[in-house]
């Protein structure tokens, strides 16, 4: 599938398997996520600026921020479960701050504690999120909506899609744990705006 990327009028075609739904949240769960399922445009994508820290003062996660891509299976890789404390930037999605929609991945619990994300699914519309780039600017987003949806019907084209103003996207796993596939079953997705 070809994902489409914008950068001063021209588009830049990647190859990707992504139909973004993480894979991996829990403490025994696989350590991927599986990249966007439809033809969607990202604005800008990584360009060397970078952001290297996430604050979320409601639910009390602070993270660095390592940077992911997508690995030989197709997948979005994310931090380790060993570490779940830790959260990612999608490189391929913007630079938060920049026009369109940044993604950042963090895993609901890992190795059997709480992960950075744990608490995602209680932001409610208004609440704050701070994320620090590479440039020393901090930029702040608020929250437009929380929502918790199935993994098989996760919405791509709303959480990929192109945006005409700088966009945040935080995504863990929610829902039930499901044993057998070592993986919960929903999604959490919180949509940002810029503040």
């Amino acid at each position: 599938m070809h994902i489409l990327f914008r950068r001063g009028g021209r588009a830049l075609a990647a190859t990707l398997l992504l139909s973004l739904a993480l894979t991996g949240c829990g403490s025994d769960a696989k350590p991927t996520v599986a990249a966007p399922a439809s033809s969607v445009s990202v604005t800008k994508p990584y360009d060397k600026l970078r952001p290297t820290q996430v604050k979320i003062p409601k639910i009390g996660a602070d993270s660095s921020l390592i940077t992911v891509a997508v690995n030989k299976d197709g997948e979005i890789a994310v931090p380790s479960v060993k570490e779940p404390m830790q959260a990612a930037w999608y490189r391929l999605s913007p630079v938060p701050g920049e026009v369109g929609p940044s993604i950042i991945l963090g895993h609901v619990d890992g190795n059997n504690q709480p992960g950075v994300f744990f608490k995602l699914k209680d932001l409610a519309p208004g609440d704050e999120i701070l994320v620090t780039r590479s440039d020393g600017k901090d930029v702040r987003f608020v929250v437009d909506r929380t929502t918790q949806v199935p993994k098989d019907k996760f919405p791509s084209d709303a959480v990929y899609g192109n945006t005409d103003k700088p966009e945040l996207r935080l995504i863990t796993c929610g829902g039930v744990f499901d044993h057998a596939e070592h993986s919960y079953q929903d999604n959490i997705v919180v949509y940002a705006r810029l503040a």
